[in-house]
């Protein structure tokens, strides 16, 4: 019951019962009096009618008057003290108890502060013994982190549905910075997903990969590919899982290392055998021609003889030279072949087909396969190529069914894509080779022919008129079989734990985000700083800084901090407060600029903000100008303080923050509040907790039936 409502109630009882009190009293006098006398007590009552209204009006305020002592002294004094006590319980245990009431509840404060004490002690000796028994756990934390920022490689770890457990700064560095602003803000972060880094169908395609050779009972199962970063750079990613006790991939770990500068020595190393080509072709014709002459002319006099064998030294000489110097300028170039991994040609026709079953619900069989080939391959552009050109198949020749064989031929693979009764153009394939391949709703601009180039391979097609087949055969590099490497079994109950990664645990839940708990959800607490106070009235945002919240903790780590020109003038008396002046902003972007960023930075998190209308309102009237609107839940510190403490009156931000035991640093910069209001929605988690509140529909549902939720701007 609320507590004007139950104020109401209490004054209305005590009224109703003087009342009761003071009329039957006074019945219980008049029944013993003649009738003369009761009939001039009633005229005179009747005569005294108004005076008896002021008197229950008068008697009316008494009773308001008392309860609301009693209300003051001890039932409001009494929930203001178990707020108290809840805060020093759960969010700040230096916080002293007072009570602001009657003397009974002095001493029941008092009692509480000595409970708070004898707490604070025992809290402090166990601190101190988890301190103690987690400094051997911190030492190889520490050592981990050293050894993960020696590598030259970038370095993720993800849970089976994405979410990044655990990064190095390489990582970083290799995915680069958000380009939508200019600004320098990682994409990399605990918690967000690798998909937002990596093309989710190249990172499905590699575990379906790895599956297939676990279902086969490979041991030690890697697979890789190439990828783009936002940066425009391109990561050769080595996938390897991590297994749960079944065998199952529970998560992966992904090893990123930049081949952008060896793909450029492979394009070089093609300008060098073309210029060798061309270099090398008249020298040759020459040595070539003076050799048939030595042999065709056995009569040839001496002189003549020498004159020839001269050609042939000289011409070879300038022929060594050229090979040397090109050699020695193109060393480099001549590392080919990094876009390419060994792979068993099962393995390949297996993804290939599993696309083609899936994607275009054609029936696919094998023939003969020679089982014990391998193939130097991309397997994932490549599995594209003989999906679209099925596709191709079934669309303009009604092809039914596609069926697969592979034999080794030299050094090099014969892999044939195999079809009856359709005959197929003779110019179809040279066409298609040239235009990019599409597969549904999977575009690429790459061709048959690009990826074609990249594998050094070739493609023709070939038939059988009695048999009425038809086929395309691939000729392709053979690949060298994996060696492997006998490592020491570690028993499961060994294995060193230098992190606790909780992320493995908190998978993406299939229940709705109202119904998650507040503890398991991922936050973005961001804070702006404006013009000035009126968003609807021209006031423009000038910074906004954010940090993320991740499984109970505040990364500090990963910040978004930006100023931002808002095409106006600064007010004095907001620069007084924030400190941003005019010339700190000319040279910054504008919020059209900066916004997509920010929203990818918040992207797949709740919001939280102290005071969140405000900002909120900034953000909403620059939708239709920047088209990115801002469209996760929001909670608001402001009025989640005011229902952990609903006696108490003051839920602005230094007062909040200093009833929670926090301090307050870099107060009205956006990155500064933003961290103090993370800091206080973790310490009101547990506050909230108490009182019932624990997953995100509820606190939003108790949110808006808080006085302070009627604000607007």
């Amino acid at each position: 019951m609320k507590g004007k409502l139950k104020f109401a109630l209490w004054v209305g009882v005590l009224f109703a019962g003087v009342v009761i009190v003071i009329v039957a009293i006074a019945l219980l006098l008049a029944s013993g009096l003649p009738q003369d006398e009761q009939d001039v007590l009633q005229r005179i009552l009747e005569q005294r009618a108004p005076l008896l209204v002021y008197a229950a009006l008068i008697l009316l305020f008494a009773c308001g008057g008392v309860i609301s002592r009693l209300f003051r002294n001890y039932m409001t004094a009494a929930s203001a003290l178990a707020e108290q006590t809840r805060t020093a319980l759960n969010a700040n245990p230096e916080h002293r108890i007072v009570a602001d009431g009657g003397p009974e509840l002095d001493e029941l404060a008092a009692a509480i502060d000595r409970l708070r004490d004898a707490y604070c002690h025992q809290r402090l000796d166990l601190d101190a013994k988890i301190a103690e028994s987690g400094s051997r756990l911190e030492e190889e934390r520490n050592r981990l982190s050293a050894l993960m920022s020696e590598l030259s490689q970038g370095v993720l770890l993800c849970n089976a549905e994405g979410r990044i457990l655990l990064y190095n700064e390489q990582a970083r560095a290799l995915f680069g910075q958000a380009a939508a602003s200019g600004s320098q803000h990682s994409l990399v972060g605990l918690g967000r997903s690798v998909f937002g880094l990596i093309d989710r169908d190249q990172v499905a395609h590699a575990l379906d990969k790895i599956q297939y050779n676990l279902d086969r009972e490979s041991r030690f199962p890697v697979t890789k590919f190439l990828a783009t970063a936002s940066a425009g750079c391109l990561l050769k990613v080595q996938l390897a899982p991590f297994l749960s006790a079944e065998r199952r991939i529970a998560g992966m770990v992904l090893t990123l290392e930049d081949v952008t500068d060896t793909l450029g020595q492979e394009a070089r190393r093609r300008s060098l055998l073309q210029a060798l080509a061309t270099r090398v072709r008249q020298p040759a014709a020459n040595i070539r021609a003076a050799a048939e002459n030595l042999v065709s002319s056995p009569e040839m006099s001496e002189q003549q003889r020498a004159q020839f064998a001269e050609i042939i030294a000289a011409e070879s000489r300038g022929l060594s030279v050229t090979i040397n110097d090109a050699l020695r300028e193109h060393a480099d170039a001549l590392k080919a072949g990094l876009s390419l991994e060994d792979m068993p040609v099962t393995d390949l026709i297996h993804v290939a087909r599993r696309r083609v079953d899936t994607l275009l619900g054609l029936p696919t069989s094998l023939e003969k396969i020679d089982e014990s080939l391998w193939i130097k391959v991309d397997s994932y552009a490549f599995a594209q190529v003989l999906a679209s050109l099925a596709a191709r198949l079934r669309d303009e020749y009604g092809v039914r069914e596609i069926r697969f064989r592979a034999a080794g031929s030299g050094g090099f693979v014969e892999l044939d894509l195999v079809w009856s009764g359709a005959i197929v153009a003779s110019d179809a394939l040279a066409l298609w080779e040239t235009q990019p391949m599409q597969l549904g709703a999977e575009h690429t601009p790459l061709t048959f022919r690009d990826v074609l180039e990249r594998h050094g391979g070739e493609v023709w097609r070939q038939s059988h008129p009695q048999s009425h087949t038809s086929w395309f055969r691939f000729l392709l590099p053979l690949g060298e079989p994996a060696s492997v490497r006998p490592r020491r079994s570690i028993p499961l109950d060994s294995r060193p734990e230098y992190y606790d990664f909780d992320l493995f645990k908190n998978a993406d839940a299939a229940r709705g985000l109202a119904e998650q708990r507040l503890s398991d959800i991922n936050y973005t607490v961001f804070d702006t700083e404006t013009t000035g106070l009126e968003p609807s009235a021209g006031d423009e945002i000038i910074s906004i800084g954010a940090v993320r919240i991740v499984n109970g903790r505040l990364l500090k780590q990963e910040v978004y901090e930006q100023l931002i020109n808002p095409k106006r003038s600064v007010p004095r008396d907001s620069v007084r407060i924030h400190g941003i002046k005019n010339a700190d902003l000319l040279d910054q972007p504008a919020l059209g600029e900066v916004l997509p960023a920010f929203h990818r930075f918040c992207e797949d998190t709740v919001l939280v903000a102290h005071n969140a209308a405000f900002d909120m309102r900034f953000l909403e009237l620059k939708e239709a100008a920047t088209g990115v609107r801002f469209s996760q839940p929001v909670l608001d510190t402001l009025l989640l303080a005011a229902l952990a403490h609903p006696s108490l009156k003051d839920h602005g931000l230094e007062a909040v923050a200093e009833r929670l035991g926090l301090s307050v640093i870099g107060r009205h910069t956006a990155l500064g509040d933003a961290l103090v209001t993370g800091d206080i929605f973790l310490k009101l988690l547990p506050l909230l907790a108490e009182r019932g509140i624990l997953t995100l529909g509820q606190a939003l549902e108790a949110s808006r039936e808080t006085y302070y939720a009627r604000l607007q701007y």
